[in-house]
Protein backbone atom coordinates (compact mmCIF):
# COMPACT_ATOMS: atom_id res chain seq x y z
CA UNK A 1 0.00 0.00 0.00
CA UNK A 2 1.24 3.44 -0.55
CA UNK A 3 1.26 6.46 1.41
CA UNK A 4 -1.40 8.06 -0.82
CA UNK A 5 -4.24 9.47 0.78
CA UNK A 6 -7.51 8.82 -0.87
CA UNK A 7 -9.73 11.75 -1.11
CA UNK A 8 -13.43 12.14 -0.30
CA UNK A 9 -15.78 14.01 -2.59
CA UNK A 10 -16.93 17.47 -1.42
CA UNK A 11 -18.84 20.05 -3.82
CA UNK A 12 -17.97 18.50 -6.71
CA UNK A 13 -13.84 18.00 -5.78
CA UNK A 14 -11.89 15.00 -5.31
CA UNK A 15 -9.78 16.57 -2.37
CA UNK A 16 -8.39 15.79 1.35
CA UNK A 17 -10.72 16.83 4.23
CA UNK A 18 -10.07 19.94 5.70
CA UNK A 19 -8.14 18.83 9.19
CA UNK A 20 -6.07 16.23 6.88
CA UNK A 21 -7.60 12.81 9.22
CA UNK A 22 -7.61 9.84 7.59
CA UNK A 23 -8.95 6.37 8.47
CA UNK A 24 -7.02 3.26 7.41
CA UNK A 25 -8.94 0.40 5.69
CA UNK A 26 -8.26 -3.12 6.19
CA UNK A 27 -8.81 -5.94 4.25
CA UNK A 28 -10.70 -8.68 6.75
CA UNK A 29 -9.20 -11.25 5.27
CA UNK A 30 -5.85 -10.72 5.46
CA UNK A 31 -5.46 -7.79 8.46
CA UNK A 32 -3.50 -5.88 5.29
CA UNK A 33 -4.37 -2.06 4.89
CA UNK A 34 -5.26 -1.30 1.49
CA UNK A 35 -5.92 2.20 1.91
CA UNK A 36 -5.71 5.40 3.59
CA UNK A 37 -8.81 7.44 2.79
CA UNK A 38 -9.59 11.30 3.97
CA UNK A 39 -12.07 11.48 6.76
CA UNK A 40 -14.38 15.06 6.76
CA UNK A 41 -15.09 17.73 8.96
CA UNK A 42 -18.05 19.05 10.49
CA UNK A 43 -16.40 22.10 8.09
CA UNK A 44 -17.01 19.85 5.33
CA UNK A 45 -20.40 19.21 6.00
CA UNK A 46 -21.13 22.54 5.65
CA UNK A 47 -19.18 22.89 2.38
CA UNK A 48 -21.11 19.88 0.92
CA UNK A 49 -24.36 21.02 2.14
CA UNK A 50 -24.08 24.10 1.36
CA UNK A 51 -23.02 23.46 -2.52
CA UNK A 52 -25.93 21.31 -2.40
CA UNK A 53 -28.46 23.49 -1.54
CA UNK A 54 -26.94 25.56 -5.17
CA UNK A 55 -26.35 22.43 -7.33
CA UNK A 56 -30.05 21.38 -6.30
CA UNK A 57 -31.92 24.18 -7.13
CA UNK A 58 -30.72 24.10 -10.90
CA UNK A 59 -31.17 20.30 -10.76
CA UNK A 60 -35.02 20.45 -9.74
CA UNK A 61 -35.36 21.95 -13.19
CA UNK A 62 -34.32 19.41 -15.26
CA UNK A 63 -36.64 17.65 -16.66
CA UNK A 64 -37.15 13.88 -14.97
CA UNK A 65 -36.72 11.99 -18.35
CA UNK A 66 -33.50 13.97 -18.62
CA UNK A 67 -32.51 13.38 -14.69
CA UNK A 68 -33.45 9.60 -15.38
CA UNK A 69 -31.03 9.63 -18.64
CA UNK A 70 -28.24 10.52 -16.13
CA UNK A 71 -29.31 7.47 -14.08
CA UNK A 72 -29.50 4.90 -16.47
CA UNK A 73 -25.78 6.20 -17.48
CA UNK A 74 -24.57 5.38 -14.40
CA UNK A 75 -25.73 2.00 -14.74
CA UNK A 76 -23.83 1.56 -17.73
CA UNK A 77 -21.07 2.38 -16.38
CA UNK A 78 -21.26 0.23 -13.20
CA UNK A 79 -21.94 -2.51 -15.62
CA UNK A 80 -18.76 -1.53 -17.27
CA UNK A 81 -16.75 -1.39 -14.46
CA UNK A 82 -18.02 -4.57 -12.90
CA UNK A 83 -15.44 -6.53 -12.35
CA UNK A 84 -13.50 -4.09 -10.75
CA UNK A 85 -16.18 -2.98 -8.74
CA UNK A 86 -16.51 -6.39 -7.44
CA UNK A 87 -12.72 -6.34 -6.56
CA UNK A 88 -13.42 -3.07 -4.55
CA UNK A 89 -15.59 -5.18 -1.83
CA UNK A 90 -13.86 -8.11 -2.38
CA UNK A 91 -10.84 -6.54 -0.86
CA UNK A 92 -12.55 -3.61 1.65
CA UNK A 93 -15.36 -6.70 2.46
CA UNK A 94 -14.38 -9.75 1.87
CA UNK A 95 -17.15 -10.18 0.53
CA UNK A 96 -16.79 -13.57 -1.98
CA UNK A 97 -16.33 -12.86 -5.18
CA UNK A 98 -19.58 -14.16 -6.62
CA UNK A 99 -21.28 -12.30 -4.12
CA UNK A 100 -19.44 -9.37 -4.94
CA UNK A 101 -20.68 -9.39 -8.53
CA UNK A 102 -24.47 -9.59 -7.37
CA UNK A 103 -24.25 -6.93 -5.27
CA UNK A 104 -22.77 -4.60 -8.03
CA UNK A 105 -25.21 -6.04 -10.97
CA UNK A 106 -27.95 -4.60 -7.84
CA UNK A 107 -26.33 -1.27 -7.54
CA UNK A 108 -27.14 -0.80 -11.38
CA UNK A 109 -30.29 -1.94 -11.18
CA UNK A 110 -31.26 0.36 -8.21
CA UNK A 111 -30.44 3.26 -11.01
CA UNK A 112 -31.65 1.08 -13.44
CA UNK A 113 -35.44 1.03 -11.68
CA UNK A 114 -35.59 4.22 -10.10
CA UNK A 115 -35.03 5.96 -13.91
CA UNK A 116 -37.68 3.76 -15.05
CA UNK A 117 -40.53 4.43 -12.73
CA UNK A 118 -39.75 8.09 -12.30
CA UNK A 119 -41.50 9.76 -15.57
CA UNK A 120 -44.95 7.59 -14.11
CA UNK A 121 -44.87 9.63 -10.77
CA UNK A 122 -47.21 12.55 -11.65
CA UNK A 123 -49.12 14.82 -9.72
CA UNK A 124 -52.71 14.34 -9.47
CA UNK A 125 -55.93 16.66 -10.10
CA UNK A 126 -58.41 16.38 -7.34
CA UNK A 127 -62.26 17.93 -7.32
CA UNK A 128 -63.70 20.90 -4.99
CA UNK A 129 -66.41 21.75 -3.55
CA UNK A 130 -67.17 24.82 -5.99
CA UNK A 131 -67.21 25.10 -9.61
CA UNK A 132 -64.97 26.66 -11.68
CA UNK A 133 -62.30 25.70 -8.92
CA UNK A 134 -59.42 22.74 -9.55
CA UNK A 135 -57.34 21.13 -6.78
CA UNK A 136 -53.56 20.28 -7.74
CA UNK A 137 -51.78 18.00 -5.97
CA UNK A 138 -48.08 17.96 -6.98
CA UNK A 139 -44.87 16.03 -5.72
CA UNK A 140 -42.21 18.00 -5.09
CA UNK A 141 -38.35 17.29 -4.24
CA UNK A 142 -36.97 17.97 -0.53
CA UNK A 143 -34.11 19.86 -1.27
CA UNK A 144 -31.01 17.84 0.20
CA UNK A 145 -30.93 14.45 1.68
CA UNK A 146 -28.89 12.87 3.84
CA UNK A 147 -27.92 8.99 3.33
CA UNK A 148 -26.09 7.21 5.28
CA UNK A 149 -24.72 3.85 4.57
CA UNK A 150 -23.82 0.84 6.21
CA UNK A 151 -20.81 -1.77 5.44
CA UNK A 152 -22.60 -4.81 4.91
CA UNK A 153 -23.74 -3.87 0.90
CA UNK A 154 -21.99 -0.58 0.71
CA UNK A 155 -21.84 -0.28 -2.86
CA UNK A 156 -25.80 -1.31 -3.28
CA UNK A 157 -27.18 0.63 -0.92
CA UNK A 158 -25.53 3.68 -2.01
CA UNK A 159 -27.46 3.28 -5.09
CA UNK A 160 -30.33 2.36 -3.53
CA UNK A 161 -30.27 5.69 -1.46
CA UNK A 162 -28.52 7.92 -4.26
CA UNK A 163 -30.58 6.75 -7.15
CA UNK A 164 -34.18 7.62 -5.55
CA UNK A 165 -32.79 11.20 -4.47
CA UNK A 166 -31.21 12.24 -7.69
CA UNK A 167 -33.84 11.37 -10.01
CA UNK A 168 -36.47 12.91 -8.20
CA UNK A 169 -34.74 16.05 -8.50
CA UNK A 170 -32.80 15.92 -4.48
CA UNK A 171 -29.68 16.72 -3.88
CA UNK A 172 -27.75 14.14 -1.65
CA UNK A 173 -24.61 13.97 0.70
CA UNK A 174 -23.81 10.41 1.85
CA UNK A 175 -21.89 9.38 4.96
CA UNK A 176 -20.46 5.95 4.29
CA UNK A 177 -19.57 3.41 6.76
CA UNK A 178 -15.75 4.13 8.26
CA UNK A 179 -14.81 0.37 6.87
CA UNK A 180 -15.95 0.62 3.85
CA UNK A 181 -15.71 4.02 2.54
CA UNK A 182 -14.04 2.97 -1.02
CA UNK A 183 -17.53 1.17 -2.36
CA UNK A 184 -19.32 4.81 -2.31
CA UNK A 185 -16.14 6.82 -3.23
CA UNK A 186 -16.32 4.69 -6.28
CA UNK A 187 -19.81 4.69 -7.09
CA UNK A 188 -19.72 8.58 -6.74
CA UNK A 189 -16.72 8.27 -9.67
CA UNK A 190 -18.99 6.87 -11.25
CA UNK A 191 -21.80 9.67 -11.03
CA UNK A 192 -19.66 12.28 -12.03
CA UNK A 193 -19.05 10.79 -15.46
CA UNK A 194 -22.37 9.94 -15.74
CA UNK A 195 -23.17 13.66 -15.96
CA UNK A 196 -23.98 14.36 -12.29
CA UNK A 197 -23.74 17.93 -11.46
CA UNK A 198 -20.82 19.10 -9.27
CA UNK A 199 -22.14 19.73 -6.23
CA UNK A 200 -25.27 17.53 -6.51
CA UNK A 201 -23.78 14.81 -4.33
CA UNK A 202 -20.77 14.72 -1.64
CA UNK A 203 -19.00 11.28 0.14
CA UNK A 204 -17.91 12.25 3.05
CA UNK A 205 -16.25 9.40 5.56
CA UNK A 206 -15.64 10.02 8.92
CA UNK A 207 -17.05 8.90 12.52
CA UNK A 208 -21.09 8.84 12.75
CA UNK A 209 -20.70 10.89 15.63
CA UNK A 210 -19.19 13.20 13.67
CA UNK A 211 -20.26 13.64 10.04
CA UNK A 212 -23.91 11.84 10.96
CA UNK A 213 -24.40 14.15 13.49
CA UNK A 214 -23.54 17.65 11.98
CA UNK A 215 -26.03 16.24 8.99
CA UNK A 216 -28.87 15.26 10.73
CA UNK A 217 -28.67 18.80 12.40
CA UNK A 218 -27.54 20.90 9.50
CA UNK A 219 -30.71 23.68 8.84
CA UNK A 220 -30.67 22.81 5.05
CA UNK A 221 -30.75 18.96 5.22
CA UNK A 222 -34.31 18.09 4.69
CA UNK A 223 -34.51 14.09 4.77
CA UNK A 224 -32.25 11.54 6.32
CA UNK A 225 -32.01 8.19 4.81
CA UNK A 226 -30.53 5.54 7.38
CA UNK A 227 -29.47 1.95 7.08
CA UNK A 228 -27.56 0.85 10.21
CA UNK A 229 -28.01 -0.12 13.91
CA UNK A 230 -30.57 0.94 16.22
CA UNK A 231 -28.58 2.60 18.50
CA UNK A 232 -27.40 4.59 15.09
CA UNK A 233 -30.75 5.31 14.04
CA UNK A 234 -32.21 6.18 17.71
CA UNK A 235 -29.77 9.04 17.60
CA UNK A 236 -30.87 10.35 14.14
CA UNK A 237 -34.57 9.94 14.82
CA UNK A 238 -33.63 11.84 18.44
CA UNK A 239 -31.53 14.75 16.63
CA UNK A 240 -34.40 14.56 13.28
CA UNK A 241 -36.66 15.57 15.88
CA UNK A 242 -35.38 18.63 16.62
CA UNK A 243 -35.68 19.77 13.73
CA UNK A 244 -38.91 17.78 12.77
CA UNK A 245 -37.79 16.76 9.48
CA UNK A 246 -38.60 12.97 8.38
CA UNK A 247 -36.57 10.07 8.46
CA UNK A 248 -36.30 6.41 7.40
CA UNK A 249 -34.68 4.26 9.38
CA UNK A 250 -33.80 0.65 8.09
CA UNK A 251 -32.07 -1.32 11.28
CA UNK A 252 -31.83 -4.32 12.67
CA UNK A 253 -33.45 -7.88 11.98
CA UNK A 254 -33.89 -11.22 13.69
CA UNK A 255 -35.89 -13.07 11.09
CA UNK A 256 -37.72 -16.34 12.01
CA UNK A 257 -37.41 -19.11 9.39
CA UNK A 258 -40.24 -21.45 10.21
CA UNK A 259 -40.79 -25.10 8.50
CA UNK A 260 -43.82 -27.32 8.77
CA UNK A 261 -44.00 -31.06 8.24
CA UNK A 262 -45.29 -31.15 5.27
CA UNK A 263 -42.52 -28.82 3.46
CA UNK A 264 -40.46 -29.85 0.57
CA UNK A 265 -37.46 -30.47 3.34
CA UNK A 266 -34.57 -30.13 0.55
CA UNK A 267 -35.69 -27.02 -0.62
CA UNK A 268 -36.47 -25.28 2.79
CA UNK A 269 -33.19 -26.38 3.86
CA UNK A 270 -31.24 -25.27 1.21
CA UNK A 271 -32.49 -21.88 1.17
CA UNK A 272 -32.11 -21.59 5.57
CA UNK A 273 -28.78 -21.98 4.86
CA UNK A 274 -28.50 -19.37 2.03
CA UNK A 275 -30.55 -17.12 3.76
CA UNK A 276 -28.32 -17.05 6.79
CA UNK A 277 -25.07 -17.37 4.73
CA UNK A 278 -25.60 -14.69 2.41
CA UNK A 279 -22.98 -12.31 2.87
CA UNK A 280 -21.62 -14.56 6.20
CA UNK A 281 -24.29 -13.84 8.10
CA UNK A 282 -23.95 -9.83 7.50
CA UNK A 283 -27.83 -8.81 6.40
CA UNK A 284 -30.65 -7.56 8.10
CA UNK A 285 -33.12 -9.48 6.37
CA UNK A 286 -30.76 -12.83 6.99
CA UNK A 287 -32.25 -15.75 8.88
CA UNK A 288 -31.42 -15.38 12.42
CA UNK A 289 -33.57 -18.33 14.08
CA UNK A 290 -34.90 -21.43 12.67
CA UNK A 291 -38.31 -23.19 13.38
CA UNK A 292 -38.35 -26.59 12.74
CA UNK A 293 -42.14 -28.61 13.52
CA UNK A 294 -40.87 -31.65 15.94
CA UNK A 295 -42.00 -34.53 13.59
CA UNK A 296 -39.20 -33.21 10.89
CA UNK A 297 -37.11 -31.50 13.33
CA UNK A 298 -33.31 -34.40 13.67
CA UNK A 299 -34.13 -34.86 9.97
CA UNK A 300 -34.10 -30.95 8.66
CA UNK A 301 -31.28 -30.38 11.24
CA UNK A 302 -29.09 -32.75 9.84
CA UNK A 303 -30.18 -31.47 6.03
CA UNK A 304 -28.67 -28.23 7.08
CA UNK A 305 -26.05 -29.23 9.04
CA UNK A 306 -24.55 -30.68 5.79
CA UNK A 307 -24.48 -28.34 3.77
CA UNK A 308 -23.26 -25.58 6.60
CA UNK A 309 -20.12 -28.44 7.09
CA UNK A 310 -19.28 -28.51 3.19
CA UNK A 311 -19.59 -24.76 2.43
CA UNK A 312 -16.18 -23.70 1.04
CA UNK A 313 -14.60 -21.14 3.58
CA UNK A 314 -11.44 -19.13 2.06
CA UNK A 315 -9.86 -16.67 0.04
CA UNK A 316 -12.86 -13.84 -0.82
CA UNK A 317 -11.23 -13.80 -4.47
CA UNK A 318 -11.89 -17.04 -4.96
CA UNK A 319 -14.33 -17.86 -7.79
CA UNK A 320 -15.30 -21.13 -5.56
CA UNK A 321 -15.23 -19.15 -2.09
CA UNK A 322 -19.14 -19.25 -0.71
CA UNK A 323 -18.03 -17.92 2.80
CA UNK A 324 -15.23 -15.46 3.56
CA UNK A 325 -14.41 -13.57 6.67
CA UNK A 326 -15.87 -11.38 8.62
CA UNK A 327 -15.98 -7.67 8.29
CA UNK A 328 -13.86 -6.89 11.03
CA UNK A 329 -12.49 -8.16 14.31
CA UNK A 330 -14.84 -6.47 16.15
CA UNK A 331 -17.77 -8.39 14.47
CA UNK A 332 -15.56 -11.57 14.78
CA UNK A 333 -16.05 -10.70 18.59
CA UNK A 334 -19.32 -10.33 18.97
CA UNK A 335 -19.88 -13.56 17.14
CA UNK A 336 -17.48 -15.07 19.52
CA UNK A 337 -19.06 -13.88 22.41
CA UNK A 338 -22.71 -14.72 21.26
CA UNK A 339 -21.75 -18.42 20.77
CA UNK A 340 -19.54 -19.00 24.08
CA UNK A 341 -22.43 -17.30 25.85
CA UNK A 342 -25.37 -20.46 23.92
CA UNK A 343 -22.42 -23.17 24.81
CA UNK A 344 -22.03 -22.13 28.54
CA UNK A 345 -25.92 -22.48 28.64
CA UNK A 346 -25.79 -26.05 27.50
CA UNK A 347 -26.29 -25.09 23.87
CA UNK A 348 -25.00 -27.96 21.28
CA UNK A 349 -22.41 -27.61 18.12
CA UNK A 350 -24.23 -29.45 15.57
CA UNK A 351 -21.81 -27.61 12.64
CA UNK A 352 -18.82 -25.07 12.85
CA UNK A 353 -18.55 -23.56 16.28
CA UNK A 354 -14.84 -22.15 15.96
CA UNK A 355 -12.77 -20.67 13.65
CA UNK A 356 -11.65 -22.62 10.71
CA UNK A 357 -7.47 -23.11 11.42
CA UNK A 358 -4.58 -24.03 9.02
CA UNK A 359 -3.03 -22.44 5.99
CA UNK A 360 -4.64 -19.30 4.85
CA UNK A 361 -6.19 -18.07 8.17
CA UNK A 362 -2.82 -17.45 10.25
CA UNK A 363 -4.56 -14.14 10.00
CA UNK A 364 -8.00 -12.39 9.04
CA UNK A 365 -11.91 -12.26 10.63
CA UNK A 366 -12.57 -16.12 10.56
CA UNK A 367 -15.20 -17.90 11.59
CA UNK A 368 -17.12 -21.24 10.51
CA UNK A 369 -20.55 -21.60 9.61
CA UNK A 370 -22.28 -22.63 12.68
CA UNK A 371 -25.45 -24.16 13.86
CA UNK A 372 -26.77 -24.35 17.29
CA UNK A 373 -29.63 -26.25 19.09
CA UNK A 374 -30.26 -26.84 22.66
CA UNK A 375 -30.64 -23.30 22.80
CA UNK A 376 -31.81 -21.35 25.49
CA UNK A 377 -34.64 -18.93 24.74
CA UNK A 378 -33.03 -16.33 26.87
CA UNK A 379 -29.32 -16.87 25.11
CA UNK A 380 -28.26 -14.11 23.37
CA UNK A 381 -28.22 -16.14 20.33
CA UNK A 382 -31.85 -16.45 20.36
CA UNK A 383 -32.53 -12.72 21.30
CA UNK A 384 -29.30 -10.16 19.91
CA UNK A 385 -29.11 -10.01 15.94
CA UNK A 386 -25.57 -12.22 15.15
CA UNK A 387 -24.98 -10.56 12.05
CA UNK A 388 -22.57 -13.34 10.96
CA UNK A 389 -22.92 -17.47 10.51
CA UNK A 390 -24.51 -18.86 13.29
CA UNK A 391 -27.94 -20.32 13.53
CA UNK A 392 -30.21 -21.38 16.33
CA UNK A 393 -32.58 -24.60 14.96
CA UNK A 394 -35.46 -24.80 17.93
CA UNK A 395 -38.29 -27.49 17.40
CA UNK A 396 -41.83 -26.69 17.66
CA UNK A 397 -45.21 -28.54 18.52
CA UNK A 398 -47.69 -26.69 17.10
CA UNK A 399 -48.46 -23.34 14.47
CA UNK A 400 -50.20 -20.62 18.03
CA UNK A 401 -46.20 -22.07 19.43
CA UNK A 402 -44.51 -20.94 16.64
CA UNK A 403 -46.05 -17.94 15.59
CA UNK A 404 -45.25 -16.75 19.44
CA UNK A 405 -41.60 -17.76 19.31
CA UNK A 406 -41.04 -15.72 16.07
CA UNK A 407 -42.70 -12.88 17.55
CA UNK A 408 -40.89 -12.63 20.88
CA UNK A 409 -38.60 -10.10 19.27
CA UNK A 410 -38.23 -6.24 19.37
CA UNK A 411 -37.71 -6.75 15.72
CA UNK A 412 -39.46 -6.66 13.16
CA UNK A 413 -37.99 -6.54 9.63
CA UNK A 414 -38.14 -10.03 8.02
CA UNK A 415 -39.63 -13.61 8.33
CA UNK A 416 -39.70 -17.05 6.09
CA UNK A 417 -41.96 -19.68 5.94
CA UNK A 418 -42.39 -23.03 4.38
CA UNK A 419 -45.54 -24.75 4.08
CA UNK A 420 -47.34 -26.88 1.80
CA UNK A 421 -50.93 -25.78 3.12
CA UNK A 422 -52.09 -22.83 1.52
CA UNK A 423 -54.47 -21.67 4.50
CA UNK A 424 -51.61 -21.87 7.12
CA UNK A 425 -49.38 -19.52 4.43
CA UNK A 426 -52.43 -17.00 4.72
CA UNK A 427 -52.95 -17.46 8.03
CA UNK A 428 -49.48 -17.19 9.43
CA UNK A 429 -48.47 -14.45 6.63
CA UNK A 430 -51.02 -12.51 8.65
CA UNK A 431 -49.72 -13.39 11.84
CA UNK A 432 -46.28 -12.69 11.98
CA UNK A 433 -45.29 -9.26 13.12
CA UNK A 434 -42.66 -8.40 10.65
CA UNK A 435 -42.81 -6.10 7.09
CA UNK A 436 -42.08 -9.03 5.19
CA UNK A 437 -43.12 -12.56 4.87
CA UNK A 438 -41.22 -15.36 2.28
CA UNK A 439 -43.60 -17.83 1.78
CA UNK A 440 -41.28 -20.96 0.12
CA UNK A 441 -38.93 -18.83 -1.21
CA UNK A 442 -36.09 -17.04 0.26
CA UNK A 443 -35.11 -13.66 0.08
CA UNK A 444 -33.65 -10.85 -0.57
CA UNK A 445 -35.76 -8.55 -1.36
CA UNK A 446 -36.59 -7.01 -4.48
CA UNK A 447 -36.28 -3.65 -5.93
CA UNK A 448 -40.34 -3.23 -6.69
CA UNK A 449 -41.29 -4.20 -2.97
CA UNK A 450 -41.18 -2.35 -0.13
CA UNK A 451 -38.43 -2.92 2.10
CA UNK A 452 -39.70 -1.83 5.90
CA UNK A 453 -39.31 -3.03 9.09
CA UNK A 454 -41.94 -3.15 12.04
CA UNK A 455 -40.50 -2.29 15.80
CA UNK A 456 -36.87 -1.83 16.17
CA UNK A 457 -36.52 -2.58 12.59
CA UNK A 458 -37.54 0.96 11.73
CA UNK A 459 -39.54 3.24 9.77
CA UNK A 460 -39.64 4.50 7.20
CA UNK A 461 -38.30 2.14 4.28
CA UNK A 462 -37.01 1.91 0.71
CA UNK A 463 -37.40 0.30 -2.79
CA UNK A 464 -40.37 0.71 -5.29
CA UNK A 465 -43.54 3.33 -5.76
CA UNK A 466 -43.65 3.86 -1.70
CA UNK A 467 -39.83 4.26 -1.47
CA UNK A 468 -39.55 6.72 -3.86
CA UNK A 469 -42.73 8.91 -2.12
CA UNK A 470 -40.03 9.20 0.64
CA UNK A 471 -37.90 11.93 -1.36
CA UNK A 472 -40.88 14.30 -1.88
CA UNK A 473 -43.14 16.15 -0.36
CA UNK A 474 -46.72 17.31 -1.62
CA UNK A 475 -48.10 20.50 -2.26
CA UNK A 476 -51.45 21.12 -2.93
CA UNK A 477 -52.65 24.27 -4.91
CA UNK A 478 -56.17 25.78 -4.81
CA UNK A 479 -56.97 27.60 -7.79
CA UNK A 480 -60.03 29.35 -9.04
CA UNK A 481 -61.07 30.80 -12.71
CA UNK A 482 -63.53 33.04 -13.19
CA UNK A 483 -66.55 32.10 -14.94
CA UNK A 484 -67.82 33.72 -18.74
Amino acid sequence: MSDTITPLLLAGRWVEGSTGAYDEVENPATEEVIAKVSTASERDVEVAVADAVRAQRAWARVPAVDRAGVLLHLASLIDRDRDRLAGVLVTELGKPLREARGEVNGAAGFCRFFAGIITTQGGEVLPTAAPSQELWLRREPIGVVAGIIPWNFPMALTTRKLAPAIVTGNAIVLKPAGITPLSALAIAELAMEAGVPAGLVSVLPGRGSVIGSALVRHPEIGFVTMTGSVPAGRSILHNAADRIIPVSLELGGKAPFIVFGDADLEAAAETAVATRMLNNGQACVANERTYVERSVFAEFAGLMAARMESMVVGDPGDEATQVGPKASGEELANVERIVGAALEAGARVLAGGERPRGAGFERGHWYRPTLLTDVASDSPVIREEVFGPVLPVVAFDSEDEVVALANDTTFGLSSYLYTENFSRAMRMSHALHSGEVFINRGGPEEVNGFHGGWGESGLGGDDGIHGIELYRRKKTVYAAWSQS
